[in-house]
């Protein structure tokens, strides 16, 4: 009777009839009172949420202190019902390391000893029924410490889900490595490593070379290998993209072609997210998208904005933060509007429903309401590192440094391996000109994001730099760097730290469109040191750049922080970089006219090439349209400029040679002063000039043609 019934109920658990499935289960339970029928009654109503019903059961018959598998069971229901100390008395607070010590190849090495022994044995014709019985015996033996290991590793991820939720995360961290030692196979713990950011990158790859993938046993020993190289590679794609990017690529590329999971949706956001750290958004956002469309059925409904409905509901929680902040970088608002609206309405228990909705409010610069839902998002799942990064940014988008700095240093207690918190701590305190602060932070995210020793002094950080050609990390931290060495006047090692930076970005295959403002950075710490023929290229590259490539990223990247764009106006001698931790960004009319201003600035320095300056400072009028910060600064300067070419085309009428006064250029680089003041600098060295506006008038009419040309020129190669 017990063997039918037991048939009976996995039949309706199969069948998802877990009414039934408990209601027979009791009754086998009943006739046979054995424990496993317990535990599997436990099980069941584990897996129907009945939390209280499945402990009273495993403690009605003491099963928690007598079985490994009951006890993993009864703390798994407390911390369900979030009674975290209850779960951790079950477990314990100290893990069993001895077992990962416990060797893996020693049992196979023991099981083939065994059975060279039993074939010997046969061979010489010898007790061979009793053998096979032992050799029985000693498998079973292994498939029950096989059985012990698994619920070992189960009940240390149990416990770094108590320690984590005490905001012990040191030891959860602990915890969780301790559970893939003992069990490779323990994802769970794995995951919750990676999605947490517990460890930086160079420690991710570190860990996983550690792992005994050969402990993986499966049915057929032949596959055994593969089996373990194949779970390498699913763990490699886990890893941060700034690791080690060429085993990364390696691993996907493996599974893609060699395995058939090229449109597998997990490896499809590996290369999505790996696409967005290059700021290649675009071509990250079809990949997001095609995944979200990958359930819809155009066919299964009448109503068109019902498979829209279903298309962005059930996938993975990895992929709605990526999708968002793509949709943040590409500027597709109404996207953002209609998918924050259809979460809301079917999902709005998911802490990932009140990410969109924040992104949305910041994508369109109501800050209050975007911080209202990225808190809401964090009080939901308080492991969510875009909320809390989204959080942060809606203060520093107000300039509200000390709320920003408070919110990020919280973040960086949460996610202790990320680098993005403690680069946009040193962005925050570059911005209040706390120079020892930034550079520390800005050191801890360097240290964090590229796995090198930090150092304390700038010559060992300059060496380990510029001497070291397999860098990696994140080129966004060597700018933020090489702005304070900027700020510091430490020019010969912050155009090395911008240099540096593009060959990261170029060797990580980098959108180099997005890094526009790190090689104007770079030309005008060039431009300082008197470099003007490099500085004017780079500013050339520049706007080859910005007008070829795609849409410049803005200034805030929900997930991963803050894009690479500087200050670039020039408000001083010492202007062009600025922390790129402003609250306002740069769009393309903005930047594309900033650049022009800053090549009139060069070339007026360089001297004889007063024209060229002034068609580069008439187009950045013409570009910015006199907007206060931008066109003003360009507006005096192609004043200035035009005054000192017609006194240039003046001598030239005269026969005299052309020449830039010394006080004139002066007055020119050291920034905008008073338009009178420019006047009397020029009268003092010739008075003709100034008495023949006729020639600024037939200037002014040349340069309008030209700059027309240019203009056009340049807003078709936008478009």
């Amino acid at each position: 009777m017990d063997k039918y019934l037991r048939t009976w109920r996995q039949d309706a658990l199969n069948k998802g009839q877990n009414d039934a499935a408990i209601y027979i289960g009791d009754k086998v339970l009943a006739l046979t009172n054995n424990d496993s029928d317990a535990f599997w009654l436990a099980q069941v109503h584990f897996g129907n949420n009945n939390f209280t019903r499945a402990l009273a059961l495993l403690s009605r018959k003491d099963l928690v202190s007598r079985s490994l598998s009951c006890r993993y069971l009864a703390a798994h229901c407390y911390i369900k019902q979030g009674r975290y100390d209850q779960a951790l008395a079950i477990l314990g607070e100290d893990n069993p390391t001895h077992l990962i010590t416990t060797s893996h190849n020693a049992r196979r090495k023991l099981a083939h000893i065994n059975g060279h022994v039993q074939r010997n044995v046969t061979h010489r014709g010898g007790r061979a029924p009793r053998d096979r019985i032992e050799l029985s015996e000693e498998r079973e033996r292994d498939r029950d410490s096989e059985k012990e290991l698994k619920f070992q590793a189960g009940m240390c991820h149990l416990r770094g889900l108590c320690f984590a939720k005490r905001n012990a995360f040191d030891r959860a961290r602990e915890c969780y490595k301790d559970a893939v030692r003992i069990d490779v196979q323990c994802f769970e713990a794995f995951d919750q490593l990676m999605k947490n950011s517990m460890m930086s990158p160079a420690e991710e790859l570190a860990f996983l070379e550690e792992l005994d993938f050969d402990s993986i046993r499966i049915d057929d020993a032949s596959l055994a290998q593969e089996a373990a190289h194949f779970i390498k590679l699913l763990y490699t794609t886990r890893l941060s993209k700034y690791s080690s990017p060429a085993t990364l690529a390696n691993a996907t590329e493996t599974l893609s072609t060699h395995y058939n999971l090229a449109s597998n949706p997990d490896l499809l956001l590996t290369r999505a997210e790996t696409l967005y750290t290059q700021c290649r958004f675009y071509e990250a956002l079809a990949i997001t998208t095609s995944i979200l469309n990958s359930q819809a059925n155009p066919n299964s409904s009448l109503d068109g904005s019902s498979s829209s409905t279903n298309a962005s509901l059930g996938h993975s929680p990895r992929l709605y933060p990526l999708h968002l902040a793509l949709l943040f970088e590409t500027g597709s608002h109404n996207t953002l509007f209609h998918l924050s609206h259809t979460l809301s309405t079917h999902a709005p228990h998911e802490s990932y429903t009140y990410l969109a909705i924040g992104t949305y409010y910041l994508s369109t610069f109501r800050i209050a309401e975007a911080r209202r839902f990225f808190s809401k998002a964090s009080l939901m799942d308080p492991h969510s590192a875009p909320a809390w990064i989204g959080f942060a940014h809606t203060f520093a988008a107000e300039g509200e440094h000390d709320q920003a700095i408070a919110a990020y240093s919280t973040a960086a207690r949460l996610f202790q391996g990320s680098h993005l918190p403690q680069l946009f701590l040193g962005m925050q305190h570059l911005a209040l000109n706390n120079m020892q602060l930034a550079w520390e932070y800005c050191l801890a995210a360097f240290e964090k994001s590229s796995g090198a020793i930090k150092s304390g002094t700038e010559e060992d950080f300059g060496n380990k730099i510029f001497n070291n050609s397999n860098l990696g990390g994140d080129p966004l931290v060597l700018n933020e760097i090489g702005v304070i060495l900027y700020h510091q006047s430490n020019l010969p090692a912050a155009a090395k730290l911008f240099h540096k930076a593009l060959e990261l970005a170029a060797e990580l295959g980098c959108n180099m469109t997005a890094w526009v403002a790190t090689r104007a950075n770079l030309a005008h710490s060039l431009r300082r040191l008197g470099r003007f023929e490099e500085s004017l290229a780079e500013f050339d590259e520049c706007l080859r750049t910005a007008t070829g490539g795609s849409a410049p990223a803005s200034a805030f990247e929900p997930g991963r922080g803050m894009a690479a764009f500087a200050n670039l106006s020039l408000n001083s001698t010492s202007a062009g970089v600025s922390p790129s931790g402003a609250a306002s960004g740069y769009d393309e009319r903005n930047l594309i006219g900033s650049i022009h201003t800053s090549r009139g600035l060069v070339l007026l320095s360089m001297g004889g090439r007063t024209r060229d300056a002034v068609m580069a400072l008439h187009e950045a009028v013409r570009v910015l349209g006199g907007d206060a910060g931008g066109g003003g600064v360009a507006g005096t300067l192609l004043t200035r400029a035009m005054e000192y070419w017609a006194l240039e085309e003046d001598m030239d009428l005269d026969g005299q040679e052309p020449a830039m006064p010394r006080e004139a250029m002066m007055a020119i680089t050291g920034g905008v002063r008073s338009k009178r003041k420019g006047k009397e600098a020029v009268s003092g060295r010739s008075n003709t000039t100034m008495n023949q506006p006729s020639n600024e008038r037939l200037l002014e009419r040349r340069l309008d043609g030209d700059a027309d040309d240019i203009l056009d020129a340049a807003l078709g190669a936008m478009r």
